[in-house]
Formats: C-alpha cells, sequence, structure tokens
C-alpha cells in the first residue's frame, strides 16, 4: 500500500466544512482508492492531520496527476491557513480489527 499524510490548521469556523468535504470522498469511484482518516487534533481545535490509502504507488499517482483531484485539492486549499505539507511513502505496516 502507499499514502500520504499531512498536518493541517483550518481557518477559524471551517473546521465542519472540512469534515463535509473529506466525506464527499466517500462517495468517489477513484481506482486504488482504500482510505482517508482524519483526526482532529487535541492540541488545537482547528488542527488536523490526514491520512490517505492506496493500494499501491501507481494508482496514488494517477490519483495525484488527476486533473479533477487539482480541483478537490483546491477546495480544500480554501479552508486552510496555508497549504498541506503531504507527506507521501509506502505503507510498511498496517494493523485492523
Amino acid at each position: 500500500m502507499y499514502g500520504t499524510v499531512a498536518r493541517i490548521r483550518a481557518k477559524p469556523g471551517n473546521g465542519p466544512a472540512l469534515v463535509t468535504l473529506m466525506a464527499e470522498y466517500d462517495q468517489l469511484q477513484i481506482p486504488g482508492f482504500v482510505a482517508t482518516y482524519v483526526y482532529r487534533l487535541d492540541d488545537g481545535a482547528d488542527d488536523y492531520s490526514i491520512a490517505v490509502v492506496f493500494e499501491d504507488r501507481g494508482s496514488y499517482r494517477r490519483n495525484a496527476e488527476d486533473p479533477a483531484q487539482d480541483a478537490r485539492y483546491r477546495r480544500l486549499c480554501e479552508l486552510l491557513e496555508l497549504d498541506p505539507k503531504w507527506h507521501d511513502g509506502e505503507i510498511v505496516h498496517a494493523s485492523a480489527r
């Protein structure tokens, strides 16, 4: 599996809109997409971490290069104080119940 993580800060009052936007991804049929996790962090009401999981690096890259994904990304950035810094990488361990 392959994915990316970022720590982000929503503009004040934009937390609910951020969660709604992330939930819209549930309806999309993105090839290779596995999951998105959004954490609201304890150290600030507007601070979040996002983790996105794909089946493999190729499907992640194809999505990243898709103009539709760029449009979704721009909608996300409108809700944030700063653009996210994404950290891409291979998922070398995952556990779930």
